[in-house]
Parts: C-alpha cells; structure tokens; sequence
C-alpha cells in the first residue's frame, strides 16, 4: 500500500545517474519531465526546433542542440523520451495537414532512429510518445474497456498512432528497449485542459454533443511518475526485448458530461449549457471525434507491473489543479 508520504517523494527514474535525450522538451509535459529528471541527477540533452529559445527556457544545464549531430559521442545517451509531435486539435485534417501531423510523428520518430544507427554507443532505452487515438473511435454504447492488446481502427486518428509507434519499434534493431505510451486527455497547467476549462469558469459548461462519450485522461504528474515507472519496469532483467505498449490513462475514466460536472463542482460554477455537435464538426471535420466520440481505456499494463496512480478519479485531479 503507497501512502501519501511516497507519494510526495521525489520522482525516481532509474538506480544511477543517466543521460536523457527529451524531443518535445519545451512542452508542458516534456518540462515537467526535465525538472525531475534534473532532480533525480539526471544529465538532459533536447532537441528542439529552436534552440535559442529552449536555452532561455532551461538554463544551461540543460545541452539544447537543433540537430541531433551537434550531441557528442561523449557521455553516450542512454535513454531518449519522445514526446514531439504537432497538435492533433487544430486546422482540419486536409492532405497538406495530414502529412504536417505523420512528419511531425513519424517522420521525427525515423530521423531519431537513422541517427540512434550512427552512434558507437546505442541507448538502451526510448520511451516514445502515442495517444489513445490508436484505439479510434468507440460506440458509446460500448462499455467494452480497451487495453494495450485491443486492436487499431482503419481511420486516420488511428494510423497516425499505428506509425508513428512503427516508427519507434525500428529502434528495437540497434538493441533498443522500446516502450510507447499511449496518453489519454492529460492533464495539467497546459494542453487542453485550460481551453477545457474555460466556458466552465464563465458559467457556460455544459455536456459536448450527447455527453455519453467516455473521456480517458490522465494527470499530468502521474505521466510523469508513470514514465518513471516504465524506465524501471524495463530495467530489470527479466523485461521483455520486444516493443511494448502502456495505456496511459487514469482507472477513473467517466463520460463528458460527468467530467463537465465534476469540473463545474470544483470551480463552484453551474453546469447547464449543453453544446450540439454540428457545429463542432462542422469548424473540425473528422477531427471532431477526437472530442465527440471517446474509448474506455484501462491502464492495464501500468496496473500489472504495480503502478499506483496519485490521481486516480477526475475529482482529486481536478481538486489539484484548480
């Protein structure tokens, strides 16, 4: 049993001190992963699109390098976290934003591996970022729970998912262990959840559609414990070579509705103004089901190697970030 003192233990990710490579290091979650790298005496390199502003950001102790070339031989990198990748929830999904969103996934992810094939001294771990899209979309009349081993949808939200965790496997080649964690909504001071929020705190909340839609999300500080979690899980001696895939999602999963309420309940706000989804897939197109449509997904592979969510249920998450 894991009491509140563990819990406020500072995160560790392995029994030494190791050199990181973080892509999409500047993001809200891939900032929080850096401070607790630093703090458990970790070393981190991120590679970023702009390097100046990375450098201002972090500090220099922490190497920023716009190409991965500029990374010396020494100290070797021994795990990379990729968390890159454009915002799905944007401009439609047209021909020209498809290819921007598999580059900014896959093809980053490829570029990553060819450049693992160039160094003496391969990593031995990557954790590679994925989203619940890879499940696609769910019937809400499913009650059906999706784990690790439920299949992808032929649907773009889904391929995009499917490739970029091919992408990610090829590292397993030079000798890499390969962990793809599939999250769910997270969330923090950042991403979606503020945008969530905000008809909420005007008093406009309300159901999205029919509400019934499932919503999987997670807390951002439990991704953060949770990738720490993966890193230790696939150092002992008795983890699987083979790629392996965790569901990053909380166990308390609810409909839309629910979260609304459970929202408009911590900000002491009503909950009353439902939105339709025409319109909503009228501005987004098929993008629209990643907000109309949900997947009950189960954390399973987390639960199974003896992971204990901080932020089990939407009220104590939601408790602690507002």
């Amino acid at each position: 049993m894991i009491s509140s003192s563990d819990f406020a233990a500072p995160v560790r990710f392995g029994t030494g001190p190791a050199h990181v490579l973080v892509t999409g290091g500047t993001g809200f979650i891939g900032r929080l992963l850096i401070e607790a790298l630093q703090a458990d005496g970790h070393s981190v390199s991120v590679w970023t699109r702009d390097a100046t502003a990375a450098t201002q950001l972090f500090g220099t102790g922490v190497r920023c390098v716009r190409r991965l070339e500029e990374i010396p031989p020494a100290p070797a990198v021994d795990v990379i976290v990729n968390l890159a990748g454009a915002p799905v929830i944007g401009p439609r999904w047209t021909t020209h934003r498809r290819a921007e969103l598999l580059a900014s996934r896959e093809g980053l992810t490829q570029k990553l591996v060819a450049w693992i094939g160039t160094r003496a001294v391969k990593p031995w771990l990557m954790l590679s970022g994925s989203a619940i899209g890879y499940y696609g979309v769910q019937s809400q009349d499913d009650t059906a729970e999706l784990t690790e081993s439920s299949p992808p949808q032929n649907i773009f939200m889904s391929l995009l998912c499917q490739r970029w965790e091919a992408a990610a496997h090829t590292a397993a080649r030079h000798g890499v262990r390969v962990a793809c964690l599939r999250f769910g909504l997270v969330l923090g001071h950042g991403g979606a959840l503020p945008k969530l929020l905000a008809p909420i705190r005007l008093g406009a909340g309300g159901r999205l559609g029919t509400g019934r839609q499932c919503t999987s999300w997670i807390h951002v500080h439990d991704i953060v414990r949770g990738m720490a979690h993966v890193w230790r899980v696939a150092a002992q001696p008795d983890a699987p070579l083979a790629p392996q895939a965790y569901n990053f999602t909380a166990p308390g999963h609810l409909s839309q509705e629910a979260f609304a309420r459970t929202a408009a309940q911590v900000l002491h706000r009503p909950c009353w103004l439902p939105t339709p989804a025409w319109p909503v897939r009228l501005a987004l197109g098929e993008q629209a089901d990643v907000l109309l449509e949900g997947q009950r997904v189960v954390p399973a592979n987390l639960g199974r190697t003896g992971f204990r969510f901080r932020f089990p249920d939407a009220l104590s998450a939601l408790q602690d970030l507002c």
